[in-house]
C-alpha cells in the first residue's frame, strides 16, 4: 500500500477547493485577530506524554489564524485528555470547549454509514441490492454499465459510478435544496461502469441518506437521532444545528476570518452531521468495541468488524492510484510503522475535523476546528505518536519521504490526438461541445460555438493533463442551468477513452467553493491524426 495517501485524507470536497486559484490569488495567514486567545475551556487533565502536544496549540493557532481548535484523546475505553483552545465565536468570545459544537463535515458519512448498518442488521436493507430499488420516482441514470451494478455497498465504496459532486447552500439564504429525487434527477448519473474505478462522491451518501428515510418511514436526521446519536449517548450530535443547541455551536470562518453563515447540502448523509469533541471520541470507543456508560450496543460486534475490515474487491488494484484503503465505514486504513491507522476526515469551507482509530492500541484521537486554513493531520501525527513507541519516527520519516508523484503528462498519448464532437447532458437540455487536442498538448474547446479557454495548471481540484486512458482539464468556460448560474464558475472535464470515444462529465465548479455539479459529457472523434 502506498502509504504516502495518508497525508492525502481530505475526503470531504477532496481538495476542498482552498478558493480554485482562480479567484483573488493565493490565501492570507492571519493571526491573532481577535488580539488574544480565549483561555482554554473545561479539560480532561493532559497525561503527560500529552503535554507537549498541548504546549504547542497556541503557537498553531498563532500560526494559521483559525478561531479554535479543541482536542480528545481515549484509550483503553477512557477518555485521557480532552481541551479547546481558542474562541468557538470570536464575536461572543465563546471560548472552545470539548462540548462546543462543530461542522464534522465528512465524517458524517462514517455515521451514516453507520445508520445504514443498523438499517441491515434489522433486515430491512441489502448492501448488495442495487440502491435503485431503495429509491422512489427518481432512479440513478446509467450512462455507462448498469444501474443494477451500483449497490448500496458500491456507494459506500465510492465505486458506484458517480461522479465527483458537491452542492452548499446558505442554509438561511433564499435559494432551497431541491427535494432529493429533483437532485437525483439532475446529479445521479454513473459516467463509469459500477466497480470500475474509485471516484470520491458525497452525493454517494446523500442518495444513502435518502434511501435511508425512505426504508425508515421517517426523516434521515430524526432516524440518526433516534437509532445512532441517543443510544450511543451523543447528546449534542445532530443532522444540520439543533436549535435547542444553537448557542454551543462554534461559527465558522473563512480564509479572512470573516464569519460563515451555517451550510445546507443535497448530501446531508456525506456532510451534514455536527458534533463535539467529546461525543466523537465516545464515537470512537464504540466503534473498537468499548463498552463504556452511557452507550446501547446498537450494532453487533462482527457488524463492526465488517466496518473495519471489509473493502472493495477492486480496491487491491485502486490502491495505486488513491494511496489507502477505503472501508465499510468510511475510514480510509493506512500502515505507519507497525501500526494500522484508520483516519476519518471531514473540510469544507470554514471547517476542519479528523477522527483517527488504531484498532491495536485501542486508541482514539479527535480533532475540531472551525477553519480550513489548517494541516490538523499533522497535530494528529503528533497526538498518535505521543502516545505509541515508534510511530514518531515512523511519521516523520513519511513526511521528510512524502512526494507528490506527479501522474498525469501535458502531452496527450497519440489515441487523444484529433478533434472530437458530442455535448453535455444536463438536466436542462444538451449542450454541443467541440475539443481538438494536437500532438503538442494544445487543448482548445468550444460551448455552443463559442471558445472556452483550457486551463493547464495545477490546481486544488487536483492535476491537470493525460493518462493512457484519462483527459482531465479546467477551462474557463459555463453553464447556463439555474443551479450552476448561482455563482461564478468554471467547466472541469473528466472524461476517458471508451471505444474510441470520449465519455465523462464535464461539471460547474464554483469560485465560491460552494458547489460541483458534474453532468454527463460524450464525444466522438470526428477527425484522426496529428493537428
Amino acid at each position: 500500500m502506498d502509504k504516502k495517501g495518508f497525508f492525502r485524507l481530505r475526503f470531504l470536497f477532496p481538495a476542498c477547493l482552498a478558493a480554485l486559484l482562480l479567484a483573488a490569488g493565493s490565501f492570507s495567514v492571519f493571526g491573532k485577530s481577535a488580539g488574544t486567545f480565549a483561555p482554554a475551556g473545561k479539560t480532561v487533565s493532559c497525561p503527560e506524554q500529552l503535554k507537549q502536544v498541548r504546549s504547542s496549540m497556541p503557537g498553531m493557532l498563532d500560526s494559521t489564524g483559525v478561531a479554535s481548535i479543541v482536542v480528545a484523546v481515549a484509550k483503553d475505553g477512557v477518555i485521557l485528555w480532552e481541551e479547546g483552545f481558542g474562541w468557538a465565536n470570536r464575536e461572543k468570545e465563546m471560548e472552545a470547549t470539548p462540548h462546543s459544537i462543530y461542522p464534522l463535515a465528512s465524517i458524517s458519512k462514517s455515521l451514516t454509514a453507520t445508520g445504514l448498518m443498523v438499517l441491515e442488521a434489522k433486515g430491512l436493507v441489502d448492501l448488495d441490492e442495487p440502491a435503485n430499488r431503495y429509491l422512489g420516482e427518481s432512479k440513478l441514470i446509467a450512462h455507462a454499465g448498469s444501474a443494477e451494478d451500483a449497490t448500496l455497498k458500491r456507494l459506500l465504496f465510492h465505486t458506484s459510478g458517480l461522479p465527483q459532486h458537491w452542492n452548499i447552500f446558505d442554509a438561511r439564504g433564499s435559494y432551497r435544496r431541491p427535494s432529493m429525487d429533483e437532485s437525483i434527477r439532475r446529479y445521479g448519473i454513473l459516467v463509469t461502469a459500477p466497480g470500475e474505478i474509485y471516484n470520491y462522491s458525497n452525493f454517494g451518501f446523500g442518495v444513502i441518506d435518502h434511501v435511508i428515510s425512505r426504508v425508515s418511514g421517517t426523516d434521515y436526521a430524526e432516524f440518526m437521532k433516534r437509532e445512532v446519536f441517543e443510544p450511543l449517548g451523543l447528546t449534542r450530535t445532530s443532522v444540520m444545528i439543533d436549535t435547542t443547541l444553537e448557542d454551543l455551536v462554534a461559527q465558522m470562518y473563512d480564509e479572512r476570518n470573516r464569519p460563515i453563515s451555517p451550510y445546507d447540502f443535497d448530501h446531508r448523509g456525506a456532510s451534514a452531521v455536527l458534533s463535539t469533541a467529546h461525543d466523537l471520541v465516545r464515537y470512537g470507543l464504540f466503534h473498537l468495541k468499548n463498552r463504556i456508560p452511557g452507550q446501547k450496543p446498537i450494532l453487533k460486534d462482527e457488524t463492526l468488524d465488517r466496518l473495519h475490515t471489509e473493502t472493495d474487491s477492486g480496491f487491491p488494484e485502486l490502491e495505486k492510484s488513491i494511496g489507502y484503503e477505503y472501508l465499510l465505514g468510511s475510514f480510509g486504513g493506512v500502515d505507519i510503522g507497525e501500526y494500522r491507522i484508520e483516519v476519518c476526515t471531514g473540510s469544507m469551507p470554514g471547517a476542519s475535523s479528523r477522527l483517527a482509530l488504531v484498532p491495536e492500541e485501542n486508541l482514539v484521537t479527535v480533532l475540531l476546528c472551525n477553519g480550513d486554513n489548517i494541516d490538523l493531520w499533522k497535530i494528529e501525527g503528533s497526538l498518535i505518536g505521543s502516545m505509541l513507541p515508534g510511530f514518531r519516527e515512523a511519521f516523520e520519516t513519511e513526511l521528510k519521504d512524502r512526494r507528490e508523484e506527479s501522474v498525469m503528462s501535458p502531452q496527450p498519448p497519440p489515441a487523444f490526438i484529433g478533434s472530437w464532437s458530442g455535448g453535455v447532458l444536463t438536466y436542462a437540455g444538451e449542450v454541443p461541445v467541440e475539443l481538438n487536442i494536437s500532438g503538442g498538448g494544445q487543448v482548445k474547446m468550444t460551448m455552443r460555438g463559442v471558445a472556452v479557454q483550457y486551463l493547464p495548471m495545477k490546481t486544488p481540484l487536483g492535476e491537470m493533463g493525460f493518462q493512457a486512458e484519462l483527459f482531465k482539464g479546467l477551462f474557463l468556460g459555463r453553464f447556463d442551468t439555474p443551479d450552476a448560474a448561482r455563482a461564478p464558475h468554471v467547466i472541469l472535464v473528466e472524461c476517458r477513452m471508451r471505444d474510441n470515444r470520449l465519455t465523462g462529465y464535464a461539471a460547474a465548479v464554483a469560485m465560491n467553493k460552494s458547489f460541483c455539479l458534474p453532468y454527463w459529457m460524450e464525444l466522438g472523434k470526428a477527425i484522426s491524426g496529428n493537428q
